[in-house]
């Protein structure tokens, strides 16, 4: 079967969850609005200009994590998905999964966010497989730190293929769509990537390889 990747943040949503989620954090008075926001806001600058520290940010990004009960946190993630997630969602997204699967691919989110946050997000798109950066889990408690190595960047195509020989799917005429120029090195390793609501180095590279370009949003 053919694989179909897809990226989560302003690709199949039209916002970044992972951004998202701190500021929902801070609305709610969960963790202190006047620090929190400030480096949430520089984390996800650095991200768009393809210099974020990963470690760094994940380290920061998965801190109120540990500082709650799983259950409590739970109930936040709920009323996250209600109010926050809920109204990102696009129509046309869900399309084109929905497109995909008909032809009988395998669907796969493969995303930086963290696992916490998006695993609900890519079931509401009917996506069973998840690649995602994922927070460690002991004694039902997060530690602050991850499993494995971070999903970004070269970090996204080692998960990939770790994961293709685990499953024996492959990536003969594979596609793979994303919005950012943080995943070229996927998007250079499947047969057909496809640019989606690009930010502008992306853009600019996909016009120069010739590559598909959609817009999502429209």
């Amino acid at each position: 079967m053919t694989l179909a990747i897809f990226d989560l943040d302003n690709t199949l949503i039209a916002d970044d969850s992972d951004y998202l989620w701190g500021q929902f954090l801070v609305d709610q008075g969960i963790v202190d609005k006047t620090i929190y926001e400030q480096i949430n806001a520089r984390f996800y600058e650095d991200y768009q200009q393809g210099t974020l520290d990963m470690v760094a940010f994940l380290r920061f990004a998965l801190k109120p994590l540990t500082k709650h009960s799983l259950d409590q946190l739970h109930v936040w993630r709920e009323q996250f998905m209600a109010e926050i997630i809920t109204p990102v969602l696009l129509s046309a997204a869900q399309e084109l999964v929905d497109e995909h699967r008909a032809q009988g691919d395998t669907l796969l989110v493969i995303t930086a966010t963290n696992r916490f946050i998006t695993a609900p997000i890519v079931a509401l798109y009917g996506i069973d497989n998840l690649i995602a950066t994922t927070p460690e889990l002991v004694n039902e408690r997060y530690t602050g730190e991850i499993v494995g190595v971070p999903c970004f960047q070269e970090g996204k195509v080692a998960l990939l293929k770790d994961w293709l020989e685990k499953t024996g799917e492959t990536l003969q005429g594979s596609y793979f769509y994303s919005d950012s120029h943080n995943d070229l090195p996927l998007l250079r390793l499947v047969d057909y990537p496809v640019a989606v609501d690009s930010d502008e180095k992306l853009r600019a590279i996909a016009v120069a390889q010739g590559w598909k370009m959609i817009s999502l949003r429209g």
